[in-house]
């Protein structure tokens, strides 16, 4: 017996060809929806994005690491939709669909000649969600963007990068605009398939990139929206309106940890003077004067000294395990390659193996982010070969 799934009982359309398209739907084809990818007959744009599998020859669409992580679990049908042809056989499928996904601008729609609320034409039911970079109306509607350019027009950026400003903001990695947009875009497509449940009826959902940007600078948002205070970003801490001391330590075996030196709490203070004292490295720190919060504060940069020794000493790992074992806010900077060997990850079976096309498979993939007491996570599948079920997806409209 087949145990049930999220959303084993959707079907979806996957018209769009961007990050943060590919993703919206990506979350819901490893919780179990059949996700159909419609490719044009050159392929979606992210197959010729490196880097490709070791051995896979110039050009093969179906070699790019990028369109693999994007798309797993997908089927894909090639259709010209920009054809009537095309676009004939298109609505036959979306006739049968919950979910249509799209990324397209307002010009972009008028080249198709069809608008996203004629796509439910005979389709009552269908949910139609469109991310685009900045909406389906406004001034900036058509106008083409990126990650980068999301995350600077949003503001994040603003807030991402070192303590010397003398260095312009960095992007943060990972398509982290486009991953956002695709978030809200999930949580769209919930609340249509909640609002369909009640009155049957489908909803077209308008995701702008920007505006999920705007509202997710962290803190520059409130400070800015009620004391009009501007906020400067920090070398790996929150950008704040006044300068932090510096989190990120070094450690013995050419790692690092994020610590939070809290100072003006006692508890955490004794903890860690505690841990320090264990293995002699408390020097004065005992000294009752600094049982005053304002000392302690006085004398940061001197702490603080004390301290970089005191991690350089011992490995990372061995840091976090005894510092989150007193209570104390510290995690260790994981690199990508660590992440699929760590113990709680791997405890909780989050990378998955994939049969990919890659020599030496199969191949570790991150599984679903959301787990449920009664429900199963499909097994993965590697991401579909460029039309590899055109045939099958075609004679199921038949």
């Amino acid at each position: 017996m087949t145990e049930a799934t999220p959303y084993g009982d959707l079907t979806v359309v996957e018209l769009a060809d961007d990050p943060a398209g590919e993703a919206t739907g990506k979350l819901l084809a490893i919780m179990g929806a059949d996700v159909i990818k419609v490719e044009l007959p050159e392929g979606a744009p992210g197959r010729r994005i490196g880097p490709a599998a070791a051995g896979a020859r110039d050009g093969d669409p179906d070699a790019s690491l990028h369109f693999w992580f994007y798309n797993v679990g997908k089927r894909s049908v090639v259709l010209d939709y920009r054809t009537a042809d095309g676009m004939e056989w298109l609505r036959g499928l979306l006739q049968q669909a919950d979910i249509v996904i799209t990324g397209w601008r307002p010009a972009e729609w008028a080249d198709l000649g069809i608008s996203p609320a004629e796509l439910r034409d005979g389709a009552p039911g269908l949910i139609v969600i469109n991310l685009s970079p900045f909406g389906l109306d406004g001034p900036w509607a058509d106008m083409v963007s990126s990650d980068l350019v999301g995350l600077a027009l949003g503001g994040p950026l603003n807030s991402c990068g070192y303590d010397d400003h003398a260095i312009p903001p960095i992007r943060p990695g990972g398509d982290q605009g486009y991953q956002l947009a695709a978030s809200f875009g999930h949580l769209g497509i919930l609340l249509a398939l909640i609002e369909r449940q009640r009155t049957g009826r489908g909803e077209l959902i308008d995701v702008a990139m920007h505006d999920c940007l705007s509202v997710s600078a962290e803190l520059a948002n409130p400070y800015w929206f009620y004391p009009r205070v501007l906020v400067h970003r920090q070398t790996c801490r929150h950008a704040q309106p006044t300068p932090t001391q510096p989190a990120v330590f070094a450690t013995a075996d050419d790692r690092y940890v994020y610590f939070a030196l809290i100072t003006t709490e006692r508890k955490p203070w004794q903890s860690l003077v505690e841990w320090m004292e264990s293995v002699g490295l408390a020097v004065d720190l005992t000294d009752s004067r600094y049982d005053d919060p304002e000392y302690r504060q006085a004398n940061f940069a001197h702490i603080q000294q004390l301290v970089e020794v005191f991690f350089l000493l011992q490995r990372a790992d061995d840091i976090y395990h005894e510092g989150q074992r007193r209570g104390l806010p510290v995690g260790v900077l994981n690199a990508p390659e660590d992440l699929p060997d760590d113990e709680h990850l791997t405890a909780r079976n989050f990378f998955v193996p994939v049969d990919d096309d890659a020599p030496g498979g199969p191949h570790l993939y991150p599984g679903a982010p959301i787990r449920f007491s009664a429900l199963a996570a499909p097994p993965l599948t590697r991401a579909p070969r460029l039309g590899e079920h055109t045939a099958d997806v075609l004679r199921e409209l038949t």
